[in-house]
């Protein structure tokens, strides 16, 4: 083998400027490759204990946390007139009860519960206001559109200087500790794409409607400031979460889009979704890669205080591997299933409300899919203290112990449904999209409307954020026999690493 390595060496000046230099690659590469094989052995084992970046240790513990952060802003609620401001909503009573919260916006970002709790955003950045809503140049953006402050390296809370629809020319990226904060205006972000959240962490997206998001095709998009990548075409998301962490969505109203309303997915964790109102969909939520993606079993999620409404049919949400706790959501409307799984998620069910369509064949909020009773039947899906309505039940699997008596977590009733939930969606705004959908071709997922014709000004003139900064140049490209040979090293590796289903995150590798 050695003779063979050092004859390689000697026949190929091409690729190596000398003998030391092609030795040392192959030993690198031989050091690269042995690695890989060790990973892929352990794939093939029968069982792998996968973790993410950010993944809680102990998630009962935020379960019950999350508990007791409901139990002390209900009994307050309770406690006070109809004249306080308290709701009830722990979130919405962490900052709404500041008179003067426009003046400390990034108060928010200390209001956010369960596993998305840490989500950061753009705390302790500048405030940069959007003034321009036109997206016309998606690889060097305007100063004063939504998407230039989106790329930029540091962190930023960015708020909107007017009313204003935004249609989107390609998918919107979104980088590290941001924050996309609609309170104060009507915001309408609709068009190809929508809101991508990919490989990053730190995000909160706040009071925005999105709505009619269509596949984009391919192009050149910044991702930074020295950053431009070439992206194929999008599924038409809503909003795309993959392979991030500490995200949170909350009070935003999401509709009619091609894919999902918002999918999490690829390894992501540490999410929240929260005081949204979902409407006019078929596929609402997605989360998990696929079956055969094992990282997923890190994912995280909760789902709180979420009106899932008018015209939806399925995935709210549809879970793979991963732990999802979903408490205090009105689900006043499906057409197939409400809760739906495979690959053995845990999901937990607190409070919640459940109403079922007069169908007497889509009575069961629960669909275990693509699996059988027998392989199902050990899974962990658990309700508590749930309101069933209309005939709706819930098929509970697993030995699980929700939490312990003692913690005083036990879950709050869902009879304070209606107060939790009053104010999911855009606040001061409507909470349905349905005036703004496209009806050509009906409300299926299939259409691709545009937007809802409204229009909005794009600015008053004024000057905000960091106008003037100029975008450093990309690295220079690859020699053409560096690109071949480490082309060759990529491809070999990948075919190993997903020879058994599964791609390992970085934070594995």
């Amino acid at each position: 083998m050695s003779e063979f390595f050092g004859s390689l060496c000697i026949y190929s000046p091409l690729i190596f400027s000398s003998h030391a230099t092609c030795l040392n690659m192959i030993l690198l590469i031989c050091i690269v490759l042995c690695f890989v094989l060790l990973v892929s052995c352990s794939l093939s084992g029968a069982t792998v204990n996968f973790t993410l970046s950010h993944q809680h240790s102990n998630p009962e513990a935020v379960v019950q946390e999350v508990q007791r952060r409901i139990l002390a802003s209900t009994s307050n609620a309770e406690s006070h007139d109809q004249q306080s401001c308290t709701t009830g909503n722990p979130i919405d009573d962490c900052w709404q009860c500041d008179p003067n919260w426009g003046n400390n916006r990034q108060r928010l970002a200390d209001c956010a519960i369960g596993f998305g709790q840490g989500a950061s955003g753009g705390k302790g950045g500048q405030i940069y206001a959007v003034t321009d809503s036109s997206d016309n140049d998606v690889e060097d953006p305007k100063p004063g559109t939504l998407r230039f402050g989106v790329v930029q390296a540091e962190p930023l809370w960015i708020i909107f200087a007017a009313n204003m629809q935004i249609k989107l020319s390609h998918e919107l990226i979104v980088s590290s500790f941001k924050t996309i904060d609609g309170r104060g205006a009507n915001v309408y972000i609709t068009g190809k794409g929508c809101i991508t959240i990919q490989d990053v962490s730190n995000v909160i997206i706040h009071n925005i409607h999105v709505y009619n998001c269509v596949p984009s095709g391919s192009a050149d998009i910044r991702l930074n400031p020295g950053q431009v990548e070439h992206k194929g075409k999008s599924d038409g998301d809503g909003i795309s979460i993959s392979g991030s962490r500490n995200v949170w969505v909350d009070h935003c109203a999401i509709s009619h889009c091609t894919d999902g309303l918002v999918d999490v997915t690829v390894g992501s964790t540490a999410v929240t979704i929260s005081n949204n109102y979902f409407s006019h969909h078929d596929k609402v939520m997605l989360l998990g890669h696929s079956d055969k993606y094992t990282p997923d079993k890190g994912m995280q999620v909760t789902i709180a205080f979420n009106h899932f409404g008018v015209q939806l049919i399925q995935r709210m949400p549809r879970c793979r591997h991963g732990y999802f706790h979903l408490v205090n959501n009105d689900y006043t409307e499906w057409q197939m299933y409400a809760i739906g799984g495979s690959a053995d998620p845990t999901i937990i069910s607190q409070g919640n409300r459940y109403t079922a369509p007069n169908d007497a064949s889509s009575k069961q909020v629960t669909k275990r899919l693509d699996t059988d009773e027998g392989d199902w039947a050990g899974w962990d899906w658990r309700s508590d203290g749930d309101v069933m309505v209309n005939g709706a039940y819930f098929v509970p699997s697993g030995q699980g112990d929700l939490y312990t008596k003692d913690s005083g977590a036990e879950p709050r009733s869902a009879a304070m449904i209606d107060r939790l939930t009053s104010a999911a969606g855009v606040l001061g705004g409507p909470r349905d999209n349905g005036d703004h959908i496209s009806h050509d071709g009906g409300t299926n997922s299939d259409e691709n409307g545009s937007g809802g014709g409204m229009t909005f000004g794009s600015g008053d003139g004024m000057t905000f954020g960091s106008a003037g900064m100029e975008f450093g140049s990309a690295n220079p490209p690859l020699s053409p026999s560096t690109a071949i040979f480490l082309s060759v090293i990529v491809v070999a590796t990948l075919e190993m690493i997903t020879r058994n289903g599964a791609v390992l995150p970085l934070e594995l590798l």
